[in-house]
């Protein structure tokens, strides 16, 4: 069995209009709120093995300071293929990791993040700014990933 974590990535500042939208940073909210939810995945012991996030800024910022504050030991990996990701490429992206991680977070945007809940765990929700989804996937290789292979064992919220 894997276990996946859907991370969004935090509040993004909009301050900057000059900004593609790919190259916008956390805001004030944002910076607080992903270090927070680094306490929580540390405080509920979720063992993650390997971080693979998004290259825009704001989910980078976010994939490090989550990192730091859960203290994962292991490394995060930049895919081109989730920024601005369909479900079936973010399972593209999650059938691609190595075998030898039992546990993967990615760290990613909506509509995708939201898609790919309802895709592995067959539930719509809700995923706001900096939720995080633990779906526990009933495969034993990443490449075996696929519709309603995974079941939802939380879904947190930086609000609750």
């Amino acid at each position: 069995m894997k276990t996946i974590f859907l991370l969004r990535h935090a509040k993004s500042s909009w301050e900057n209009s000059d900004l593609s939208d790919f190259d916008r940073p956390l805001n004030q909210r944002g910076l607080e709120t992903a270090p927070f939810m680094g306490e929580i995945i540390f405080k509920n012991q979720f063992q993650i093995d390997l971080i693979v996030s998004s290259p825009a800024t704001r989910a980078r910022q976010t994939a490090i300071l989550v990192k730091e504050a859960a203290k994962i030991n292991g490394e995060i990996e930049y895919d081109d293929g989730i920024y601005e990701a369909s479900p079936p490429r973010l399972v593209k992206v999650l059938s691609e990791i190595a075998e030898k991680y039992q546990s993967a977070m990615l760290v990613g945007h909506n509509p995708g993040m939201e898609g790919l809940v309802k895709f592995l765990a067959g539930e719509i929700q809700p995923m706001p700014t900096a939720a995080l989804a633990v779906i526990n996937l009933k495969i034993d290789k990443w490449n075996e990933i696929n519709a309603d292979c995974g079941t939802l064992r939380t879904l947190l919220r930086p609000r609750k």
